[in-house]
């Protein structure tokens, strides 16, 4: 993955509650097992109206709103099912980080192991960003740090927030779950040496 030490983007506002992984990619949108193809089923019911044509008045198909990279999004975000697909469609349609007062607790997790940042700021926080971003959304970028663990909007308020430091250093060294364990790849294999004196008879045939 790539690693997320830093990022400004455009970022959209879809400050509704409980919005659910059934929302962010409606079960008949998952056509694939694979983390690709499934940017066009994001948000498809909102997305969308009479089949495919675009829904004039959802945010992302606005004109200004059509390069975002960072989501401004209501508390409980990702409530719901545990598909990963919802975190796949996000990161493949170009969603870097996702603001909320709160996320469903394995959908965040799931942000994470696909390298997108789930940031948890207050409801008035996130609506102060909203608020900051409204006027000229390509004009006004949010600025992520995850060094700093602060997000700044374009007139320079920042806002702090905290992540695990685990959580964290997979994001900013844009491992997966996998490329985490390897990180101990070296205690792995010394721990297996010593077994292999200790216990001979486990590892024969």
């Amino acid at each position: 993955m790539d690693p997320f030490i830093t990022h400004t983007g455009v970022a959209a506002a879809l400050l509704r509650s409980n919005i659910d992984t059934d929302a962010i990619i409606p079960s008949r949108e998952m056509k694939t097992v694979s983390k690709t193809g499934l940017a066009a089923g994001l948000f498809a019911g909102w997305r969308y109206v009479q089949g495919r044509e675009p829904a004039p008045d959802f945010v992302l198909n606005r004109p200004e709103q059509r390069s975002s990279t960072i989501l401004l999004a209501g508390r409980n975000f990702g409530c719901g099912s545990s598909r990963e697909h919802a975190v796949w469609a996000l990161k493949e349609y170009g969603i870097r980080a996702i603001v909320a007062p709160s996320f469903g607790a394995i959908f965040a997790a799931n942000c994470v192991r696909n390298g997108l940042l789930p940031v948890v700021l207050s409801e008035a926080q996130v609506a102060a960003l909203a608020d900051s971003v409204e006027p000229d959304p390509q004009a006004r970028p949010i600025h992520i740090d995850l060094l700093a663990c602060t997000v700044t909007d374009a007139g320079g308020q920042a806002y702090a927030f905290e992540l695990a430091a685990s959580q964290r250093q997979m994001l900013l060294k844009g491992l997966d779950p996998i490329a985490l364990t390897l990180e101990s790849s070296a205690a792995i294999d010394a721990f297996q040496a010593a077994d292999r004196q200790a216990r001979p008879w486990i590892y024969l045939g």
